[in-house]
């Protein structure tokens, strides 16, 4: 039996201590649009582990390297539409690998068709030598003329 597996959900205060920001900082991302935690029923902000993952991310990207959040805004946009163009990519592949396979097989049959007929050609040809050849024997042999030594 397999267990399903509750999701967890971090307050705003958990998250500032996992990244140690100031909640105010979480806020302002949220305001820019960078990150979209859900809201429980009192209007409480609610982290899932997606939109962790998203402000590690957004904090790298502002702290670490120093990029404004116009910048954080652009190189998200972009990281989601290098992902579209990926998996559009990747469809593509997988549409023409099986195309590929498909036409190998079509491929294989006709080979194998074609070949099964050129067997069957040369054995009629072989057969049609032989009886040929036959004829020819008893041609020769029908010319034969004995002769008798007549003492």
């Amino acid at each position: 039996m397999k267990i399903k597996r509750k999701k967890g959900y971090f307050s705003i205060s958990a998250v500032a201590k996992m990244f140690s920001v100031h909640q105010q900082t979480i806020r302002l991302y949220e305001k820019q649009g960078l990150i979209t935690p859900q809201r429980s029923s009192g209007n409480t902000r609610l982290f899932s582990e997606e939109d962790v993952d998203r402000l590690e991310e957004v904090i790298y990207l502002t702290h670490q390297l120093g990029i404004n959040l116009a910048g954080v805004e652009m190189i998200l946009k972009l990281k989601k539409q290098i992902k579209k163009l990926q998996d559009d990519m990747n469809k593509v592949f997988e549409k023409t690998q099986l195309e590929l396979n498909e036409q190998e097989k079509e491929t294989k049959l006709l080979a194998k068709a074609s070949a099964t007929q050129l067997l069957k050609i040369k054995q009629q040809k072989k057969m049609e030598r032989n009886s040929e050849s036959d004829k020819a024997q008893q041609i020769e042999i029908d010319s034969w003329e004995i002769e008798y030594d007549q003492e």
